[in-house]
């Protein structure tokens, strides 16, 4: 009998090799940086991490190698951003099974001031989350318009709902319309996919949100409390 460990499991090795990546707490804090879905300069993402420019450098070009990030050059400058979607949902689902208490505990009070504006709004890539991701997807679900029992997916009314508020939902390549995208903050599933994203896109454009600080924190406007809650019936106070 041929045991087990004889030989090294089809797609093993590549695992590893992805792991290796995102086990190194610099290169983690770029990735979640870029969850903010812009590209970022070699110099900002070593200016957030607190590192060298060189130790920066080096991180990112193992980044690049592995095909997390894709990289484009402006004159002297070197910007990186995710390679795509799924990479953004790998790191949001990785981030999503670590405790949110876990680790250092704010230093300062802006520190802690940023960690509450983060769970009470951000963009995961292309999309909203925290909690007024989770308010959002919520009232989706609540009025019909999104189905959670079935996984997720935009009920016919759905669809209408987002032509009619003059959303255009883009169907291109092979990305889900709805998607769920665990909420590492809420623990519970926020929209993502091309529903979740044009949402986000519309948000941001309409002025209903706003981003505020260096990271991926958004803040609802007064006109986006207004739209919320004539759209979707969200409760202002949830917004806050």
């Amino acid at each position: 009998m041929t045991s087990s460990r004889s030989g090294a499991r089809p797609g093993a090795a590549g695992l590893a090799a992805l792991a290796s990546l995102v086990a190194d707490e610099t290169r983690a804090g770029f990735l979640l940086a870029l969850l903010d879905g812009r590209a970022w300069t070699a110099g900002e993402l070593a200016r957030h991490a607190g590192v060298a420019a060189s130790t920066a450098s080096e991180h990112l070009g193992k980044l690049v190698a592995g095909g997390l990030l894709t990289e484009e050059r402006q004159g002297r400058h070197r910007y990186v951003r995710l390679a795509d979607a799924r990479v953004a949902q790998l790191v949001e689902d990785l981030a999503a099974q670590v405790s949110p208490t876990a680790g250092v505990r704010p230093r300062t009070l802006r520190e802690a001031g940023a960690g509450s504006a983060m769970a009470r709004g951000r963009t995961c890539y292309d999309h909203l989350a925290g909690r007024l991701g989770i308010a959002v997807t919520d009232a989706l679900t609540g009025l019909g318009l999104l189905r959670q029992d079935t996984g997720f997916a935009l009920t016919d009314e759905g669809v209408g709902w987002f032509e009619g508020v003059g959303i255009p939902l883009v169907r291109t390549g092979r990305r889900p319309l709805a998607r769920a995208c665990l909420d590492w903050t809420e623990r519970r599933p926020h929209l993502a996919g091309i529903a979740g994203a044009a949402l986000c896109q519309h948000a941001l454009n309409a002025n209903w949100c706003t981003r505020i600080g260096s990271e991926r924190a958004v803040k609802v406007t007064e006109k986006g409390e207004q739209a919320l809650s004539q759209l979707l019936g969200i409760q202002t106070e949830t917004l806050r």
